[in-house]
């Protein structure tokens, strides 16, 4: 069988050749900034392999769903599957060998860094006698492998790094082959990007990102400013599967893929200006309520309600009063949002659930709401929020305390804001020393340590203040509940 497939050719039009098998054991590195022909080389290296070895492509802007359209792939739609399903379809897809793309453009970031991690950990937990050569090619890779803590909850960012890891680390001897490629190496976490021994490194412009791209192609410092200078679609391969020297390559043509380019000029409407106003405002009454109504596939109505309920906000009390259900029930009827609000406090409920991690009570939020044929208006991060509130009871409060309690709470983050609602809670309440059992079980910890680094996170933020008491206690204000209670 042959193993070799032609990516392109070289300075001298000679044909440069990667070898498969070589490369299922040695895995592949591919960076360049956006518009340097990245994905490109990727679409040209499925198609050439694509009757050799099995393919699973991780694809968060929906760029290769068209290999279907020519190859044997089966495209898997990400947001229209829970996680369990999702983990489900991974175990299916190494035991029938199947070559699928995981498309994720429905759903947000944290979402498909989630679902993306979810995948690729049931692929790698397998069953052993399940364990043949795969590629599996990860493109943007640096928002599952961040080399630092960005807007995605740690949570999130933890179980995305360790399915990345176990990847690129542990699966050549489970069969798969990590295919990663990023925009930036410095994004990329070390770990992830230092297990390839194959690279292609297109064009990048960042001192750093050209440094990281020349030590790793064996190159000296000066000589990473032709990095810089190559042309859209032309790459320096280097690694056992490619050449023993770097090789500067130009990517050959692809059959698959949309053949418009985005990024080009296309001549503009010469409609009239007055005409093309009348075209911006036709029936715009109605267009706005159909963006706020049940929402389709990768939408997300109820962040946009809360942008306006937190715009009318200092308008009026009532206001106040009905922000929490308007947030909730947008397109739903009033026996839809009682019952998704009762699933919420059954889970609330269980003594065990906050020191659950956030995506199994999200699945058992789910099931719950399919049993009672309630549609699931929440996304993972709208849901974290509301079962906080859940949690701690807020909810129960007067309306000019929920009011202010939940202006506070829009600055913190979703993985720390059911204990900080537990403390504005007491603080409404005239309460500074916390039960720090109670504090202990909203953040699903029972180490002490993790709730002085939560206090101090909080205070360094400015929402809280702690005071620590001579008899070894500590009391916590609220400043800015505080100036309400005693207004």
């Amino acid at each position: 069988m042959e193993t070799h497939i032609i990516i392109g050719e070289d300075s001298t039009g000679e044909a440069v050749r990667i070898d498969m098998e070589e490369l299922l054991a040695t895995r592949l590195l591919v960076q360049g900034n956006s518009g340097s022909g990245k994905s490109h080389l990727l679409r040209r290296l499925l198609e050439e392999s694509a009757g050799m070895v099995q393919q699973v492509v991780i694809d968060p802007e929906g760029d290769f769903t068209s290999l279907a359209d020519l190859f044997p792939h089966v495209v898997i739609d990400g947001a229209a599957h829970s996680a369990a399903e999702i983990e489900a379809l991974a175990r299916r897809v190494r035991e029938h060998r199947a070559s699928i793309v995981l498309a994720l453009e429905g759903l947000d970031v944290e979402q498909q860094i989630r679902c993306a991690a979810h995948f690729l950990g049931a692929l790698f937990d397998a069953p052993r006698e399940h364990w043949f050569p795969a590629l599996v090619v990860v493109d943007e890779a640096q928002m599952f492998a961040p080399a630092a803590a960005g807007e995605i909850s740690e949570d999130t960012r933890r179980i995305a790094l360790t399915a990345m890891t176990n990847l690129m680390c542990r699966g050549r001897k489970r069969g798969l082959a990590g295919i990663v490629a990023t925009q930036r190496l410095a994004k990329l976490a070390k770990n992830v990007a230092a297990e390839a021994s194959n690279f292609l490194m297109g064009r990048t412009f960042l001192d750093i990102d050209m440094a990281r791209a020349a030590d790793l192609l064996g190159m000296e410092r000066r000589q990473a400013e032709n990095i810089r200078d190559l042309e859209r679609g032309r790459f320096l391969g280097l690694g056992p599967a490619i050449s023993r020297k770097p090789v500067p390559i130009r990517i050959g043509s692809v059959r698959s893929g949309n053949i418009r380019n985005a990024s080009g000029l296309v001549p503009l409407p010469d409609a009239p200006a007055q005409d093309m106003e009348a075209l911006l405002h036709a029936e715009l009454e109605s267009a706005a309520q159909d963006t706020a109504g049940p929402a389709g596939a990768g939408s997300s109505p109820v962040p946009v309600m809360a942008r306006h309920m937190e715009a009318l906000e200092p308008l009026a009390d009532q206001m106040a009063e009905t922000a929490v259900t308007d947030r909730l029930n947008t397109g739903m009827d009033n026996e839809q949002a009682s019952a998704l609000n009762d699933v919420l406090m059954e889970i609330a409920a269980d003594p065990a659930a906050p020191f659950q991690p956030a995506s199994r009570l999200f699945q058992s939020f789910q099931r719950s709401c399919r049993q009672r044929g309630v549609r699931v208006m929440l996304d993972m991060s709208e849901f974290r929020r509301r079962f906080a509130f859940a949690l701690t009871g807020v909810d129960d409060l007067d309306a000019p305390a929920r009011a202010a309690i939940r202006n506070l709470a829009d600055r913190v983050e979703d993985d720390v804001l059911a204990p900080f609602l537990l403390l504005a809670r007491g603080a409404v309440a005239g309460e500074t020393m916390p039960d720090e059992d109670a504090l202990a079980r909203a953040y699903g910890t029972s180490s002490p340590g993790r709730i002085r680094r939560l206090l101090d996170h909080l205070e360094n933020i400015g929402l809280i203040v702690v005071r620590e008491e001579y008899g070894g206690g500590r009391s916590v204000l609220v400043p800015e509940l505080e100036a309400m209670r005693t207004a």
